[in-house]
């Protein structure tokens, strides 16, 4: 089917599921729920073999979609109507969908991403239409057949096989209302920019370089374990994963060692088996980048702590550098199995390297003392703070960034607002 008779496919669509309530739309969410745990290991599979994540990874992460999709079949309406005492008649505040919105989705998660945008957006009486990367064209297939095989009328959500190229005529289109992109800074500057310009709604979820910050009275080797799994998970291909372990100095000796024993204990293999806790990386192209990366924080001044060794076209040894205040390589976020270690002489010192770059998606922090917790809580400057915890996604939670990170809510019942009008009655 062409992409102009998608669209008219979504905005027929959209006519009428506006008018399903949302209990009707929580029943059919429900049902989506138990499919994906139904499907899990087809659908993991399908992950792997795109993009080349760990198998059991893969099916950790179909089964959070399943808990998300199922956390907003059971949840509380908060966008029915909202009655307000004044001298009128009538006064209220109407939530109404926007219409079709465009989803830009990424490879490193080909579900969790894509579904965590689509769910709210769709129960809040939205349709969608994907634009998944290129490598992961059959999650997008699937993920469009268990909407259907769920129950929802066809066209709430298609995906379209479509390049970056023709990501603008789809924005431009009159039937489409709004756009979500999760991806590089680049990519969502572009898709802002021509949202703007054409006056539609978007939202941006995009990199980070997140701290993981450990400091003196912190339980190191529950530190070491959560941050080598924070930067290695996905094989460092994530926007929230801990790029930058800034240790406190005068734990620096005793800590380094336990992390990177912890550390070394991720080494590439097989993804379909069921023991590999680390791959390859998704393209050679993305590994070709983080080499580059990695000569260009030695140039600059960077030390080796372990080497990052290219394997094979995708595969590399996880690396490890010590990285000082002003290195270039801070700007840029690493997408892959790099991190970088910064020493920190209090909490002060701390809190200022973490902030000094572009990106505030989330940063962890941890300590024992709530004083000190308070403080990094309150001089952070990211979406998230997550504290004696790696920093992760949660339905229940909001999830979303500051400066460069990008903006707007996803997850959440705060998700659920993202895209409709509130439309105000009021008279006698």
């Amino acid at each position: 089917m062409k992409i102009e008779n998608k669209l008219a496919a979504a905005q027929k669509s959209f006519d009428k599921w506006k008018s399903v309530t949302v209990p009707q739309r929580q029943k059919l969410l429900r049902r989506l729920a138990k499919l994906l745990e139904k499907n899990k290991t087809k659908l993991a599979e399908n992950i792997t073999l795109e993009m080349n994540k760990p198998i059991t990874q893969a099916i950790s992460e179909i089964e959070k979609c399943a808990w998300m999709t199922e956390y907003y079949g059971t949840s509380k309406n908060i966008l029915e109507t909202e009655k307000i005492k004044t001298e009128f008649r009538v006064s209220e505040i109407q939530y109404v969908p926007k219409g079709v919105v465009l989803g830009v989705m990424p490879w490193n998660f080909p579900f969790w991403q894509v579904l965590r945008f689509a769910v709210p957006a769709v129960l809040a009486g939205n349709v969608v239409v994907l634009k998944h990367a290129s490598i992961c064209f059959e999650s997008g297939n699937m993920i469009e057949k268990l909407f259907l095989e769920a129950g929802f009328p066809k066209g709430v959500f298609q995906n379209l096989e479509i390049g970056h190229a023709e990501v603008k005529k789809v924005l431009e289109h009159p039937a489409v209302q709004g756009v979500s992109l999760t991806g590089s800074e680049t990519a969502g500057s572009e898709v802002a920019a021509t949202a703007g310009k054409n006056i539609k709604k978007s939202l941006l979820e995009l990199g980070g370089s997140d701290a993981f910050i450990v400091l003196n009275d912190a339980s190191l080797k529950k530190a070491a374990e959560s941050g080598a799994k924070a930067r290695l998970q996905n094989c460092g291909q994530a926007c929230n994963a801990a790029k930058r372990f800034i240790i406190q100095k005068d734990i620096e000796a005793k800590f380094l060692p336990i992390f990177i024993k912890e550390y070394q204990k991720f080494i590439p293999g097989d993804p379909m088996k069921k023991e590999t806790n680390m791959a390859g990386m998704a393209r050679p192209d993305l590994a070709d980048e983080l080499e580059s990366q990695y000569r260009k924080a030695l140039k600059y001044g960077a030390k080796v702590i372990l080497p990052l060794v290219r394997l094979s076209d995708t595969e590399l040894q996880p690396g490890l550098i010590k990285v000082k205040a002003g290195n270039p390589i801070l700007k840029e976020e690493l997408f892959g199995p790099l991190g970088m270690v910064m020493i920190a002489k209090n909490d002060e010192e701390a809190v200022k390297l973490a902030n000094d770059i572009p990106f505030g998606l989330s940063n962890a922090v941890w300590t024992k003392d709530k004083k000190r917790q308070k403080f990094f809580i309150e001089n952070l400057d990211s979406g998230t703070v997550s504290l004696n915890k790696n920093s992760s996604s949660d339905p229940r939670l909001p999830f979303g960034g500051a400066k460069s990170s990008g903006y707007g809510t996803e997850l959440s019942l705060h998700a659920l607002k993202e895209f409709v009008n509130i439309k105000t009655v009021v008279g006698n």
